[in-house]
């Protein structure tokens, strides 16, 4: 088979396929625990260039020293073997990798995490199909004479199943069998090439046959594709083309996660009430807003996620109009299956800021809810996204922005946002909610929203002749604090997002970690597992 050009094409196309699609997994397979910030992605394409790196110079020099394509495709074997072990083993690596070094790093937790996980669960397999190239390339010449065309076309089959290997995973595979499949499904085809380059020496080769049954043996452990592999009580888990997806449910509550290792996006109270978090603080806006007397204000939410905002503004504000925008559609279904959004809740499967882009009608509300974990959209956090959503609002309009990694330092991404709106905004307050990392912010144009607060406050209808709301917003109205902006400006050109956010992510860890480090230091591992 060596000797066929056609099968050494065909083994180009699929190994360049492979890495791709590899790469594409390994995303989905941190996202959960490391965000899908621009970060990880960073250190997802730097580590496995350089795997490829070192594989296309070891390769290189291997095929020189014994040009034996059995050694190249007992490579091929062992990658295809280690790819659908992936799915088996991966998610526990990271769980552990995590577990150690968030009690011996102070800063840089995701960076190190990412990158150590990176290095353990994806460097080999792709090290060794780096050594691909340039051993197809030392058994396709025969001599100098058309070498530069057989060169060519292998890097072009590369580059094509590259190319394919890219479409495939994102469109087809990851969305209609996850993650741990798609390993699995790519495992198994460098397994089939394997056999058909062996052939009828199939049953003399004990390592094939030993990794074909590794192979299989991983099909068979590896279809579990739970993230959260701790818990054994989820609503649903699930994944979508965009995230990772986890419900679960109290007897008063269902919550909605997008990431193992960072907190919850939606929560829905079955009794209606409120929620206790940041959703209830955001109610404030229809009050500040000049429709608040009559309760019919205009609503659009920006980041819709599973409706928990709008479900609670349709509850205590009836006559409200509601219009969400998700960019992902499975969790709009989620939203209708598990947390109640009522089924005329009109929701555009848009991303937040192209829906402004294209919409021109004006609101009393919008409220800004994109902002999860570290993985903050830079195009809705700039100078010219805000003043899109200005030019969006009625003239006594409210912009209400779920900030949620409150943080003391200078120059904090908190401060980087508010800065930023308060250059758009000349009236800007906010408030902090108790026992969270969130903070609500609320700017707008008119001078007269605060006025407008606190007489609709003690307006009991406007409330919806709500006890626990109007209680509650009396006492946000004694602690909001009005903003002054000042010159950490985001803007398209420059927003640095992912390096703010990773700064914070770091000062959270440490402040939830400090008693368990403290007794790890005193007492050691026994102590911690008292």
């Amino acid at each position: 088979m060596h000797k066929n050009k056609y099968f050494l094409y065909v083994t180009e196309f699929f190994a360049g396929m492979s890495v791709m699609a590899v790469e594409l997994g390994a995303s989905r397979l941190l996202a959960p625990y490391f965000s899908s910030s621009q970060i990880v992605w960073t250190i997802i394409i730097g580590t496995i260039m350089i795997a490829m790196a070192l594989g296309n110079l070891y390769g290189g020099k291997a095929a020189d020293k014994d040009p034996d394509p059995d050694r190249l495709f007992r490579r091929i074997l062992i990658s295809s073997i280690w790819i659908a072990f992936i799915p088996v083993a991966g998610k526990y690596i990271i769980a552990g990798i995590s577990g150690i070094l968030i009690f011996t790093v102070s800063t840089n937790f995701l960076v190190i995490a990412s990158f150590a996980s990176c290095m353990v669960i994806f460097v080999f397999p792709l090290f060794l199909l780096g050594t691909v190239t340039p051993s197809l390339a030392r058994f396709s010449i025969d001599s100098l004479d058309g070498s530069g065309r057989t060169v060519g076309t292998l890097n072009a089959c590369n580059t094509i199943g590259s190319i394919t290997g890219t479409f495939i995973p994102t469109f087809v595979t990851i969305p209609a069998a996850g993650t741990a499949a798609t390993f699995l499904i790519f495992g198994g085809i460098l397994m089939v090439l394997c056999l058909v380059y062996f052939g009828s020496r199939f049953f003399r080769k004990k390592s094939l046959l030993l990794g074909l049954a590794a192979v299989i043996l991983c099909c068979i452990l590896g279809h579990d594709s739970s993230f959260a592999f701790w818990e054994d009580d989820l609503t649903y888990e699930g994944e979508s083309v965009y995230n990772y997806l986890q419900v679960y449910e109290t007897p008063d509550e269902v919550v909605l996660s997008t990431n193992v290792l960072f907190g919850v996006q939606s929560v829905y109270r079955k009794d209606n009430g409120l929620t206790g978090l940041y959703y209830d603080y955001a109610l404030a806006a229809p009050l500040m807003s000049g429709a608040g007397k009559t309760g019919n204000a205009d609503v659009l939410i920006l980041g819709m996620g599973s409706g928990t905002f709008a479900t609670m503004c349709r509850s205590f504000f009836p006559e409200s109009g509601i219009t969400g925008v998700e960019i992902d559609r499975k969790i709009t279904s989620l939203a209708h299956r598990y947390f109640a959004l009522p089924d005329d809740t009109l929701v555009y499967e848009y991303d937040g800021r192209a829906f402004l882009s294209v919409n021109d009608k004006k609101y009393d509300v919008i409220m800004v809810d994109a902002y999860q974990d570290i993985t903050i959209p830079f195009q809705m956090s700039s100078r010219e996204f805000f003043r899109l959503v200005s030019e969006h609002l009625k003239d006594d309009g409210i912009m209400v922005v779920n900030m949620n990694m409150k943080s003391g330092q200078d120059g904090s991404i908190n401060e980087y946002l508010q800065d930023t709106i308060a250059d758009v905004f000349p009236h800007v307050c906010t408030t902090d909610v108790p026992g969270t990392t969130n903070r609500e912010l609320f700017a707008s144009q008119s001078d007269d929203f605060i006025r407008v607060f606190e007489e609709n406050i003690k307006n009991s209808k406007s409330t919806g002749n709500s006890e626990p709301l109007q209680n509650l917003m009396s006492s946000l109205a004694l602690n909001l604090v009005s903003y002054q902006g000042g010159s950490h400006i985001l803007t398209d050109d420059k927003a640095p997002v992912e390096l703010l956010g990773m700064r914070a992510i770091d000062e959270l860890i440490r402040d939830e970690l400090s008693y368990y480090k403290t007794i790890l230091h005193e007492q050691g591992i026994s102590g911690l597992l008292k």
